[in-house]
């Protein structure tokens, strides 16, 4: 087995500042599992490079082979890109508003989306 994906797994993990625990809550996953992908007791699957990928924005290549930047670089669509220039016209006060704003639209979000899936 490769090891090496597993550390940079632990890499990706640590660079953004998150638990195991938190992690693996973030991919629907144990915490267990992660522990096992960290200490080489588990192997990293397509399942689990998919799930990163989705959720972080993990460049895949970087995952795999360690070549190229932790994170694959996007394009800004169009509303993404007037967000940001309005939200750099505005005074750093202002900007702490529209981030509490949109992290309370974001968990609004995963409640709603964690609600559907239930049912």
């Amino acid at each position: 087995m490769d090891y090496a994906i597993n550390r940079r797994v632990k890499e990706l993990r640590e660079k953004l500042g998150l638990t195991q625990r938190d992690f693996s809550k973030l991919l629907s996953l144990s915490g267990g599992y992660i522990s096992g992908v960290e200490v080489n007791a588990r192997a990293v699957n397509d399942r689990l490079i998919k799930l990163m990928i989705s959720e972080f924005g993990v460049n895949e290549d970087w995952l795999r082979s360690g070549e190229g930047e932790i994170f694959a670089k996007k394009k800004i669509n169009e509303k993404a890109a007037r967000i940001i220039s309005l939200f750099n016209d505005l005074p750093s006060h202002y900007q702490d508003v529209v981030l509490g704003t949109i992290e309370l639209l974001r968990k609004a979000n995963e409640t709603e989306h964690k609600r559907k899936s239930k049912s």
